[in-house]
């Protein structure tokens, strides 16, 4: 029979939710996970189906329900069956529209073009073709 509960920096390493064991412990040690709305500091602290994981990770708000412990750190789409996500929508993004601006550069300033470069050489005597 399988175990139902498995330690939280494990389950994270196995949902994919974190790169490797050492960084879930890092994260879970800092504060940033909390379990069942309770902060939690205990890397083997015990989890397992029904509980929910709220998390902030890489700026973005996670809040996952663990459906099943995981036995490995599989494919994406295996990790993806661990858990249930009920994270909040993410808000819209302000400020930003739909094309990027780039910066303006006036003619002429900056690195000269080949055509530049060819006409510069001509002016000073330079030119391959003399």
């Amino acid at each position: 029979m399988a175990e139902t509960r498995q330690r939280l920096d494990k389950w994270l390493f196995f949902s994919r939710a974190i790169k490797s064991r050492t960084l879930a412990q890092k994260l879970i040690e800092s504060g940033a996970i909390r379990v069942n709305s309770e902060r939690t500091l205990a890397t083997d602290q015990r989890v397992g189906p029904g509980d929910v994981l709220t998390m902030l990770v890489h700026e973005r708000l996670l809040v996952w329900r663990i459906l099943d412990p995981g036995q490995r750190r599989g494919p994406a789409s295996e990790a993806a069956l661990l858990y249930e996500d009920i994270s909040p929508p993410a808000p819209p993004r302000q400020g930003l529209g739909a094309e990027p601006v780039f910066a303006q550069r006036e003619t002429g300033a900056g690195r000269p073009t080949k055509k530049e470069r060819r006409d510069t050489d001509r002016l000073q005597g330079l030119d391959d073709d003399a």
